[in-house]
């Protein structure tokens, strides 16, 4: 493996949280590594509904915050909810200040959603359901014009480099597979994104499948609350792959779920009915699913024509599924779509390992704890890659700003897309909505056998370690909690705590049931 070294912060990703650590970093030179053209195949140029923050004199970040542990079902870090929410505010007029074109009233205020278990309409939007893609286009404008900031696009992380118990590099790929090269630098930051596309059915793009976290289980880093998939219970089923999403900010708007049977059934489920916390929503979708009853979504009596305009995304996501949302109810699914868990961070985004920070959907920062609230996410990715540039700038000393030049790199064998199939059909069956015993230790077998089929393939490797992960944490965690849900284990404990373990011991209890 040819060694290379750079002076740069090395930043894996190219989502929200990458490219604005890579912004809050400046002018310290940074290397973006990115495997897709910026813009592409980050989860955060999909998020529809938005930025959760109290922007209304009504709010405050007090209420944000006592809504965080609600949603969170006894997990959240109190002290990280209350340093987020206390952060909100200024991460939106910082993105204001870089041209994010948040939806404005005529009066100059900023144009609040309600979403689900939130006790106020705190979710800050951009063009009704296009926060995500809008925000990265001012972000990517940003990077383009910031000389510290150099990207590497089409290039893939593959393992980090350990010496002395220290991540001091990465191992760096041509996309989609080649021979590794190892880039020494004097600090990572990993914000590579989540764990969705481990299922069959997900609404995250094709790459975000648990590679980043698996990455750094590998290399020996403490894995928190891996257990914790939120499902989103309005992708829309309609035999796409990625599965499009349905924001929530509809049922805020007032749309209801059905059945086949033309049943609300989410009235018999929970006081908020369509606005429950997301868990019990896509538990009662999932269960729609299975009794045959063909939940869907109906947006005609709210909102009629109007969604055409004030929820393009959906709309035309709708059209290209020969659905006129007009006339006709959307079919809904539950769908993989955030990672509560990841690589456990403190709170300054350092991970269990020296030289490793991370931000993101691939870090546990204990702001989600069982169940996130509704668009969280966004939000956290922004408060901890500023707390993350931070923690960077005051522990490394500013290195050479070379250019990065890679070498050419001859092709390698990418993973196996029966392999990648027959996981993401492991784990939806094993790992899925509803979980027993005998379905985690089936997928744990399972993804064994799919490890020993390919042992050469690091980003198949990063994939299965994630996913072994996942299955260990939940077959451990005997209780149903938030987005956790055992039918074997149907109670929930008086009191819960947070899941830590390394791929070691995950690993373990593959052993423990053979």
């Amino acid at each position: 493996m040819m060694p290379l070294s750079t002076g740069r912060i090395v930043i894996l990703g190219a989502g929200l949280a990458a490219l604005s650590a890579a912004l809050r970093l400046a002018p310290r030179p940074v290397l973006v590594v990115s495997p897709d053209p910026l813009g592409q195949g980050a989860s955060s140029a999909w998020a529809q509904g938005g930025v959760a923050a109290a922007m209304d004199p009504a709010d405050t970040p007090e209420a944000h915050a006592d809504d965080t542990l609600r949603a969170g079902a006894g997990l959240v870090d109190a002290e990280v909810a209350r340093l987020v929410t206390q952060a909100a505010r200024g991460q939106i007029l910082d993105l204001t200040a870089r041209g994010a074109p948040f939806d404005r009233d005529d009066a100059g205020g900023y144009v609040l959603s309600r979403e689900a278990a939130h006790s106020a309409s705190r979710v800050v939007r951009v063009g009704g359901d296009r926060a995500g893609a809008e925000i990265m286009r001012a972000l990517i404008a940003a990077v383009r014009m910031t000389p510290s900031v150099q990207v590497l696009e089409g290039v893939l992380a593959s393992g980090l480099e350990i010496r002395a118990g220290r991540v001091v590099g990465v191992r760096l790929m041509r996309a989609p597979a080649s021979v590794e090269v190892l880039l020494q630098a004097p600090a990572v930051l990993l914000a590579a994104g989540g764990s969705g596309g481990l299922y069959a059915l997900t609404t995250n793009p094709a790459r975000v499948a648990g590679q980043a976290v698996g990455m750094a289980a590998r290399a020996g880093a403490v894995i928190a609350d891996a257990e914790f998939v939120q499902f989103h219970p309005t992708a829309m089923d309609v035999g796409l792959d990625p599965a499009p999403l349905a924001t929530e900010a509809l049922r805020g708007e007032g749309a209801h779920l059905v059945n086949a049977q033309g049943a609300r059934f989410m009235l018999g489920q929970h006081p908020d009915a369509e606005l429950a916390p997301r868990d019990v929503v896509a538990r009662a979708v999932y269960l729609q699913s299975q009794a045959g009853l063909r939940p869907a979504l109906d947006t005609r009596h709210c909102l009629g024509t109007r969604i055409t305009s004030d929820f393009p995304s959906v709309a035309g996501a709708c059209a290209r599924a020969g659905i006129d949302p007009t006339r006709a109810q959307i079919p809904v699914a539950a769908a993989a779509h955030y990672h509560m868990g990841g690589v456990a961070s403190d709170r300054d985004g350092r991970s269990s390992l020296p030289g490793l920070w991370v931000c993101g959907e691939a870090a546990s920062t204990g702001l989600h704890g069982a169940n996130r609230l509704a668009s969280n996410g966004l939000l956290e990715a922004l408060v901890y890659s500023a707390r993350c540039a931070a923690s960077i700038a005051d522990a490394v000393p500013a290195g050479d700003g070379a250019a990065v030049q890679l070498p050419h790199l001859a092709e390698a064998s990418p993973p196996d897309p029966a392999l990648v199939a027959r996981l993401r059909s492991a784990m939806t069956a094993g790992a899925g909505v509803v979980r027993d015993a005998a379905g985690l230790n089936a997928c744990l077998h399972e993804i064994a056998a799919i490890e020993a089929a390919q042992p050469d393939c690091p980003a198949l490797l990063n994939m299965t370690a994630t996913a072994t992960l996942i299955c260990a944490a939940a077959l451990a965690r005997r209780e149903s909690r938030g987005a956790h849900f055992r039918s074997d284990y149907p109670q929930t404990e008086p009191t819960g705590q947070r899941s830590r373990m390394t791929l070691t011991q995950a690993s373990a209890s593959l052993k423990e049931t053979a």
